[in-house]
């Protein structure tokens, strides 16, 4: 497994790390997004939707779990799904996501993609913690924060790529100061 961390000034420093990042995936990609409530994995995200070049605003899929942005340029489908309210393995597969043919990425999916592929990309974000929220607040919190989040601080990102797709992790993914 590579391991590579980045430091990301802002939110615009982290959209355009995921526009390009996406000059890398192909069908078959898989993104697990890991991080706090509003460390700004929707905001990668949408960079992605936009270096893929897809149909449609790329949001917060909490309420519908997944959305599927088809490719304007004759690329593979781009699912962004949302896990937050998932409990298992069974239930991501419910949703019967073609995981071989599409560009897929999954906030809050950290353990939930044992046995979907050999290779993928983890990327934790971690942000500055403030105050800790509640266990009531945390919904409505997350739906606020990884709506539309704008972040002027730091965000390191630990980038962890699984199986030989990822191997020269290093070398692939972009330089490009954030």
């Amino acid at each position: 497994m590579a391991e590579v961390r980045r430091t990301i000034a802002d939110a615009a420093a982290m959209h355009r790390f995921g526009v390009n990042l996406a000059r890398l995936l192909q069908a078959g990609d898989l993104i697990v997004l890991t991080g706090p409530l509003g460390a700004g994995k929707t905001t990668l995200t949408r960079g992605l939707g936009e270096g893929l070049q897809v149909r449609g605003a790329v949001t917060s899929p909490t309420f519908v779990l997944a959305r599927t942005h088809p490719s304007l340029v004759g690329g593979p489908p781009f699912v962004h799904v949302d896990a937050y309210r998932l409990g298992s393995a069974m239930e991501l597969d419910d949703l019967d996501i073609d995981f071989d043919r599409s560009i897929v990425v999954v906030e809050w999916g950290r353990g939930l993609l044992d046995g979907v592929t050999e290779c993928w990309l983890d990327i934790e974000i971690e942000r500055p913690q403030g105050r800790s929220l509640a266990a009531g607040e945390a919904d409505a919190a997350k739906f606020v924060l990884d709506l539309d989040h704008d972040f002027d601080e730091p965000r390191t990102l630990t980038i962890s790529g699984h199986g030989q797709r990822w191997s020269g992790l290093t070398e692939l993914l972009p330089t490009e100061p954030a």
